[in-house]
């Protein structure tokens, strides 16, 4: 399979761990210099542990070892000074940004008629504002570059829906249809755009929620998958294999499209 990603750039958001980390890891296997962006804090809601920046550390540590170099870059994808300032560092180490991956990301469980506005504004402030508020500040370097991949990391929830999750859905739909307008905006500079939807995968998100719906990781990858497949996630190393292979050249005549990672659960 030709990949030919060596030496490329690429910007993560929600790098410190989980889905993020383990895209870091895959690309910087390949030989791609690692942007690491992420917000590296406790945030109010929700409730669960986020990256930290003792992670964003080791995963710096680790990409070295395999031999490139990563940069390391915390802040809020709400915040546009922070996103100038780390794509701006980004540009000037590396010169170019050749892969986004629109990681970062948050999901929490609510009845519509029962959550507060500011449930309803940080997922989706989070999950699509984020999204677009980083991809405005890279699309420039890849117009200039005549150039890249983006990867919108939507969900299975992205493509249906599901029981108090309102908010979560309509942000991953969203981040579905957002990589449908900026591909057909960007096909022009030979600006791929795709979105990825995994089913529920095992990350230090998954276990968070489970812990506060007083539940097992596992028993909650059961009750909100369904897979074919018999399994209850898949893992985030199957993320990041997808990641790796849509920014490569074997993926080149893929855009505007979805990149589905489900075991099976859309076929029920």
């Amino acid at each position: 399979m030709e990949l030919n990603l060596k030496g490329k750039t690429a910007f993560i958001t929600g790098a410190a761990h989980g889905q993020g980390r383990a895209t870091a890891l895959g690309l910087a296997k390949e030989g791609v210099n690692i942007a690491a962006f992420d917000i590296a804090k406790q945030l109010s809601y929700p409730q669960y542990k986020f990256g930290s920046e003792d992670e964003l550390q080791t995963l710096k540590v680790e990409c070295e070892k395999l031999g490139v170099k990563c940069l390391l870059h915390k802040g809020d994808v709400r915040v546009d000074e922070d996103i100038q300032k780390a794509v701006n560092a980004t540009k000037d180490a590396f010169g170019k940004i050749d892969i986004l991956f629109n990681n970062a990301g948050i999901c929490a469980y609510g009845l519509t008629h029962e959550l507060e506005e500011s449930a309803w504004d940080n997922m989706l402030d989070i999950n699509l504002k984020g999204a677009w508020m980083v991809g405005r500040r890279i699309i420039p370097i890849m117009i200039e570059q005549r150039g890249g991949v983006i990867i919108n990391n939507s969900s299975v929830l992205g493509l249906r829906g599901a029981n108090r999750l309102s908010h979560y859905v309509a942000s991953k739909w969203g981040l579905t249809g957002l990589t449908k307008a900026w591909a057909i905006e960007l096909a022009q500079y030979n600006i791929r755009v795709v979105s990825l939807h995994p089913t529920g995968v095992n990350t230090p998100m998954n276990d968070g929620l489970a812990a506060m719906e007083g539940m097992t990781p596992k028993e909650i990858g059961e009750r909100s998958a369904g897979n074919l497949i018999n399994v209850p996630w898949v893992e985030t190393e199957d993320v990041a294999n997808a990641v790796v292979f849509l920014a490569s050249d074997s993926a080149r005549y893929v855009t505007g499209s979805e990149f589905i990672l489900d075991a099976g659960l859309l076929t029920r």
